[in-house]
């Protein structure tokens, strides 16, 4: 057994996140005997409640718009996928990358982005709401599944990935005892407890999964957007990148109609994504030639990311998606419904609080403004889009 571990671990690029060289947990733990700390990370992400609630938050249909539209659950896992096929080429850790993948939207609230609109909007007096906060104050201290520690005891290198694969929260290094006035107040006690430098750039695994979240949800929404009639291929055929593989599919088989047009341009878009990805970061990794994960933490910019050729594209692409689909009259109705419903439930639970579950009611603070506001913003944010329609209508009068 040791020697396969050794065998896969002698593949990595030596500017990998290693994990026998991991920066370690807040809490010691004894390791695993046959999984690497990132598979152990990977594994109690996945088994942990917040994942489970994902199958039944928005990506960007509610979850009784059809049954074939995607969740923060599935779309999670189609960034997993996309993550590690981009690592495993780059020579990267690839559980540590699909660590990352599955748990990079744990933070969102119901009703995609109009839920995090709508919360962050109520919490304006309180320190804000914010969805990559939020996912790591769900890792380090909400999810308590084990009896020595709260949160999931997650490796440093898993918790700094989740808190800046978009990239640096801050300019310099931060004092966590005097943070930044515009620090999201979710991660002062995080950063208080474990450094993670969050004025770097973060591993390369953390990056290749920020780009697969980018490829996934553009290429998913036109996928999705296709199927629930927002737009048609021939609308869509205006982004010059869309029209270019639809002439490259009519070459190949001919005039292609439905679902298989749309699945073959959907794998074909995702394909000449990774692979000018793949060519791009090639060369940057070449100009910097990093020695070890820390030369990437230390560069100027990402060492993953598109090329000069493919951004423009990949923007027209957003746009299109952006004006036909996130503006739609349909989404945008289910948008406002969504921030009603949120706005709904924080004012009623702030009002009264032991309307909450025992444990969420608890941590109010007993008339403390401030507490109950967070422990409110806590509650919802963890809610799925059905249960936030029943709690809504039961309390509220209308669903």
């Amino acid at each position: 057994m040791a020697a396969k571990f050794r065998s896969y671990y002698e593949t990595l690029a030596p500017y990998a996140s290693l994990p026998a060289q991991s920066r370690g947990r807040l809490h010691n733990e004894d390791e695993s005997l046959n999984r690497s700390v990132f598979q152990r990370d990977r594994d109690r992400i996945i088994h942990c409640s917040t994942f489970r609630r994902m199958k039944h938050k928005t990506q960007v249909f509610v979850h009784h718009q059809g049954d074939h539209f995607r969740t923060r659950l599935t779309h999670s896992i189609e960034v997993a996928q996309i993550a590690r096929s981009i690592a495993r080429t780059l020579h990267l850790d690839e559980d540590l990358a699909e660590a990352l993948a599955l748990a990079h939207d744990f933070g969102h609230t119901a009703f995609g982005h109009a839920g995090e609109e709508a919360l962050n909007a109520c919490m304006k007096d309180f320190g804000g709401f914010d969805h990559n906060a939020h996912t790591l104050r769900l890792v380090t201290s909400l999810e308590r599944r084990y009896a020595a520690f709260d949160g999931l005891n997650l490796t440093w290198e898993t918790l700094e990935g989740l808190v800046k694969h978009n990239g640096p929260l801050a300019d310099s290094p931060i004092d966590a005892r005097n943070p930044p006035a515009d620090l999201p107040w979710a991660l002062r006690a995080p950063l208080a407890a474990m450094d993670l430098e969050i004025h770097s750039w973060p591993g390369p695994e953390a990056q290749v999964v920020a780009i697969s979240d980018d490829i996934a949800y553009n290429n998913h929404d036109v996928d999705d957007g296709l199927r629930a009639g927002l737009f048609t291929v021939q609308a869509l055929s205006v982004v010059p990148l869309v029209a270019e593989v639809l002439a490259e599919i009519e070459a190949a088989h001919g005039i292609l109609e439905g679902t298989i047009l749309i699945h073959e341009l959907v794998r074909r878009l995702i394909n000449r994504m990774c692979r000018d990805i793949l060519r791009e970061s090639e060369d940057r990794l070449e100009a910097l030639d990093p020695r070890t994960v820390s030369d990437i933490r230390g560069a100027e910019g990402a060492v993953v990311g598109f090329s000069n050729h493919m951004l423009p594209h990949e923007k027209a692409l957003k746009a299109f998606l952006h004006q036909n689909m996130y503006e739609h009259a349909a989404v945008k109705d289910m948008a406002g419904h969504g921030k009603k419903v949120v706005t709904g439930l924080f004012s009623l639970y702030r009002e009264k609080p032991g309307l909450m579950p025992e444990a969420w009611a608890s941590e109010a603070g007993n008339g403390d403004e401030l507490a109950t506001a967070q422990a409110v913003s806590d509650f919802i944010a963890g809610m799925t889009d059905r249960y936030a329609l029943r709690e809504y209508e039961a309390h509220c009068g209308d669903g």
